[in-house]
């Protein structure tokens, strides 16, 4: 979701009119990152990129005429220029353009921002689109013109977020309507706050999982990191020192996952210094310590798994246990 960030700031202005331009079908290019997404907004401000801006003239174009009507080009990009843009290959796609309206942009937008999940589903022609966001994709915005097509589509996109990536795709849903779907699944930050082996085994998991890792050494760089996270980011305090209490402090006033490690004694310790502080029984109970599943982990790999199998918990919503006594539906 790199750019993104770009995307919310232009589909959050105003109530004007504004279009997205996205990739309808395509062919070469060999492995594509899905949801990309190019947006412009009423003052023809742009944001966000196509097949890492192989595409750039013909898109910027076709956002700047969506905003009035839907519309469709065939483009495509030589070798040379695909692999100058990082592209395997040369490759042709088809772009769509199409008006977006406010109350969408805006759901997109605020998605972005905190770090949700998102979707945006519009007719293959563009004449109609909705957003669906949201940790469970609960929330609908826009219409793709009948309820049994936009119950067809959130059922779409919410077995698609089951599978925890991005996905960028053209179907055909059940009610017979041909939509292209963009499916945005935020990528985790772990930010561990100490060293060691710990911190290591920590950083090859995120690296397994797909995540972003860093470190941070100091009570104003891990500040500074929780200040800006997300619903998706997560904090792992491995430091036992008592001056990170006030990183907990930041964290709990804001979004993201908090786990600290340490014995019993030591979180208990860490309780009664953050309540004499003024902090209270409600948010405290949004630090997780000792931070991970019980596992039996003994080793500091091990430790790693249990904790972002908390992680993959929390945000799930579920009580871990063994699959095999589990009597739903496997991942549903």
């Amino acid at each position: 979701m790199s750019d993104l960030a770009a995307v919310a700031e232009v589909l959050a202005r105003g109530d004007a009119a504004r279009a997205v331009v996205r990739v309808l079908d395509r062919h070469g290019f060999g492995t594509v990152e899905p949801g990309q997404l190019l947006v412009a907004g009423a003052d023809g401000t742009l944001g966000g990129m196509l097949l890492r801006g192989a595409l750039d003239e013909r898109a910027t174009a076709l956002a700047q005429d969506a905003r009035d009507h839907p519309a469709t080009v065939e483009a495509h990009v030589a070798e040379d220029a695909a692999v100058a843009a990082g592209l395997a290959c040369a490759g042709g796609a088809t772009l769509l353009g199409h008006p977006l309206d406010a109350a969408p942009a805006r759901a997109l937008a605020a998605a972005f921002a905190s770090g949700v999940p998102a979707a945006l589903i519009s007719r293959a022609d563009g004449s109609a689109s909705l957003a669906i966001t949201g940790d469970e994709l609960g929330t609908v915005e826009g219409s793709l013109g009948f309820a049994t097509v936009d119950a067809a589509a959130a059922a779409h996109v919410r077995g698609l977020l089951r599978r925890g990536a991005t996905v960028t795709e053209r179907v055909t849903l059940a009610a017979g309507a041909d939509v292209l779907v963009d499916l945005w699944v935020p990528v985790p930050t772990i930010t561990v706050v100490g060293g060691g082996a710990i911190a290591d085994a920590l950083a090859a998991q995120a690296g397994v999982l797909g995540w972003t890792s860093r470190r941070a050494d100091t009570v104003a760089e891990a500040d500074a990191a929780v200040a800006t996270f997300t619903d998706a980011d997560v904090l792992v305090l491995i430091d036992h020192d008592p001056a990170f209490d006030a990183v907990l402090r930041t964290g709990l006033e804001g979004r993201g996952f908090l786990g600290a490690l340490g014995s019993r004694r030591t979180q208990a310790a860490r309780r009664e210094r953050l309540l004499a502080a003024g902090v209270t029984e409600q948010q405290l109970a949004r630090i997780h310590g000792p931070v991970g599943l019980d596992l039996g982990a003994r080793t500091p790999a091990e430790t790693a798994v249990s904790i972002v199998g908390e992680v993959l918990a929390v945000r799930s919503g579920r009580d871990p246990s063994a699959l095999g006594r589990a009597a739903g539906p496997i991942g549903a």
